[in-house]
């Protein structure tokens, strides 16, 4: 059995936890010791009281809880503050973003940290489980992000995204068919938006336009088609992700430049890089600047915005993959036993583990 340790999170405006009190009571009950950092929960609407009555030992010291814990399990990448608690043996299981993030790959690497990313646990059908939830919650969010930044008193257009009786629609254009495309797609679509969604797997956008029977203009993504689409839009929503890897640059600055004038980019790939050539990680606190008088929103963990929903969808994927974690005689048993877990593990001993990690970092791939 190991010590499961939940520090609280410490990027700007990230109020999500890593784990319920329901999760802490499934963990105790198969005798897992279960540290969560007092306060950690205060963000998501979830008390002390609730976690201690579930079985957990609440730690005053974040410190403490990186110290005694065999696992940590977080939300977002860590923090340079954070890194001075890595130490050999520790295993790290959280959104880690690497690709994105080197310096935190860096960090992992010199302390011999494995590192366990959510983003890149995947079953043998090609899903994300585990990063599923938040893009689901990111897509969502995004539409209506958009929308706010188009009114005229945020620095937009003034285009409602749904029209008027009489008056066209703001067009929407959605670069990336996956689960945070879609999503926004969707929303957008119910905000009776005039919708273009991009994306290079025809099969993908075979089975959007059979759910949504039209409403979404379903588009084969190139890059002529991309540069036609997005000069006429009001809001352009960046999707495109490869598992592990950086994403890949669709929309490039002479796209952005021929935008309309206070027309809205949200990238919401930029947590592994961005695909949009002018967008650069903002915070909550600092959302947005302007390029070519587009405004962009490039927060890198939007759906820490919503805690309260989004901390219940995260963890309400990773509870089963934390307690074979946990339970295992070690974290890495767990991995070797379970290809997808397996699949997850970026960083052991020092080395790169992951493929598309390796690529994008130009390291070595090493078996664990």
């Amino acid at each position: 059995m190991s010590t499961v340790g939940v520090p609280s999170e410490v990027k700007n405006n990230e109020y999500r936890v890593a784990i319920t009190p329901d999760g802490v009571a499934e963990l105790s009950h198969r005798g897992v010791a279960v540290l969560v950092e007092s306060g950690a929960g205060t963000g998501a609407e979830i008390t002390d009281d609730e976690y201690v009555a579930a079985g957990a030992e609440m730690v005053a010291d974040a410190a403490e809880v990186w110290k005694r814990a065999d696992i940590v399990c977080k939300v977002k990448e860590p923090q340079p503050s954070e890194a001075e608690h890595f130490r050999p043996g520790l295993t790290l299981f959280t959104y880690l973003h690497l690709a994105a993030y080197p310096e935190v790959a860096t960090a992992l690497l010199d302390s011999g940290v494995t590192g366990v990313a959510y983003e890149t646990v995947q079953t043998t059908d090609g899903a994300l489980p585990l990063l599923a939830p938040m893009s689901e919650v990111a897509g969502r969010m995004a539409t209506q992000i958009g929308a706010h930044y188009l009114q005229r008193e945020n620095g937009g257009r003034g285009v409602l995204l749904g029209g008027a009786p009489g008056v066209r629609p703001g067009r929407v254009v959605v670069l990336g068919a996956g689960n945070v495309g879609w999503n926004s797609a969707w929303i957008a679509a119910g905000m009776e938006a005039e919708v273009l969604l991009f994306d290079k797997n025809l099969d993908r956008l075979r089975w959007v336009d059979q759910i949504h029977q039209g409403r979404i203009m379903t588009l084969a993504s190139t890059r002529g088609a991309i540069a036609r689409a997005v000069a006429e839009a009001d809001l352009v929503i960046g999707a495109v992700l490869v598992a592990g890897g950086r994403a890949p640059t669709v929309m490039t600055e002479d796209m952005v430049e021929a935008m309309k004038p206070r027309s809205v980019i949200v990238d919401v790939a930029v947590d592994q890089g961005g695909c949009i050539s002018t967008t650069r990680e903002t915070t909550h606190a600092d959302p947005i600047y302007t390029v070519h008088d587009v405004i962009h929103y490039a927060v890198g963990n939007i759906p820490g915005a919503v805690p309260n929903t989004s901390t219940f969808a995260l963890t309400n994927a990773t509870l089963p993959y934390l307690v074979e974690l946990a339970t295992a005689p070690t974290p890495l048993d767990a991995c070797r036993s379970n290809p997808a877990l397996g699949l997850g593990v970026n960083t052991h001993d020092g080395a790169v583990t992951h493929a598309a990690v390796a690529e994008a970092l130009g390291k070595e791939l090493v078996a664990f």
